[in-house]
């Protein structure tokens, strides 16, 4: 089991017409990832509304800000219990036995045009053998293919554009990938965490983007990105592409710094506890 202590602060000034804030940044509770202790502080204090949706277990928080300074902190600690294969094992679900609530994720969305690559995935990918081994030769292929490169993307940056320009950072590479499983009629969803072991050479902690994908009945973990430890990720939200997941939306006018993000795993005398490294597994936190 891992344990992992992290930390959100966000910081904002609020224009004189106030603002509507929906953030989701608080740690999901699944079967395999636990909240064993969580504190949200809002300065100044205004009154807050939480929602969760149990289809996806995300949650979120609504607040309307008066104009001035907002800050948000918050900070938890989180237990993941990885479930784990043997990614031989791990087969493709037919599409008559997907559940009706991963149906959604085999579709075409606003970032992720699946419906535009099958004569590419079918060129690519189309001759390998079903299972959790073509997933990772799609993964490996946009690997090969995209360069992760800082502030060469922007909130507009779909799948297709990733694909066109051959660069774009964790987002991009998320978007990329879920729409050639989605082509490859294999249901795919962009998931939103914090990362531990993220590679510092690519600049300060920040959000990160992966994919959940549905294998062998329930959701695996894969980083197209390639740049942090699937085994430390705390997975925040779920959704069928980025515009479904931002951390933050905000009707209104305000300005806002970087996010300041802190994460850490458990390494002190608790028995039980082993730190996030790179395995060869299929891996899940949700079912």
């Amino acid at each position: 089991m891992v344990r992992i202590h992290a930390r959100i602060g966000l910081s904002y000034d609020v224009g004189p017409q106030g603002a509507d804030f929906i953030f989701n940044l608080q740690a999901a509770r699944t079967a395999q990832q636990s909240v064993v202790w969580e504190q949200l502080d809002i300065q100044p204090f205004v009154f807050s509304v939480e929602s969760f949706d149990p289809a996806t277990n995300n949650r979120t928080l609504r607040l309307t800000a008066p104009p001035g300074h907002l800050e948000l902190d918050y900070r938890c600690t989180v237990d993941l219990r990885h479930h784990i294969e043997l990614p031989h094992e791990v087969a493709e679900v037919p599409i008559a036995q997907l559940p009706p609530a991963v149906l959604p994720y085999l579709y075409p969305s606003r970032y992720c045009q699946s419906d535009c690559l099958g004569p590419l995935v079918m060129e690519q990918f189309g001759h390998l053998p079903r299972g959790y081994s073509r997933v990772q030769a799609v993964v490996d292929w946009v690997g090969q293919q995209v360069s992760f490169k800082s502030n060469t993307s922007n909130s507009a940056t779909s799948a297709l554009d990733t694909l066109r320009d051959r660069v774009g950072v964790c987002r991009d590479f998320a978007h990329l990938f879920i729409a050639l499983c989605r082509a490859l009629n294999i249901p795919a969803r962009f998931a939103t965490g914090i990362d531990y072991g993220a590679d510092p050479a690519l600049g300060p902690q920040d959000f990160h983007a992966y994919v959940e994908v549905y294998l062998g009945h329930r959701w695996y973990i894969f980083d197209p990105s390639g740049t942090a430890i699937p085994m430390g990720f705390i997975r925040i939200g779920t959704g069928r592409d980025a515009a479904d997941v931002s951390f933050a939306t905000i009707f209104g006018g305000f300005q806002s710094a970087a996010p300041l993000i802190e994460i850490r795993a458990e390494t002190g005398p608790v028995p039980g506890f082993e730190l996030p490294v790179h395995r060869h597994w299929a891996i899940s936190t949700a079912a």
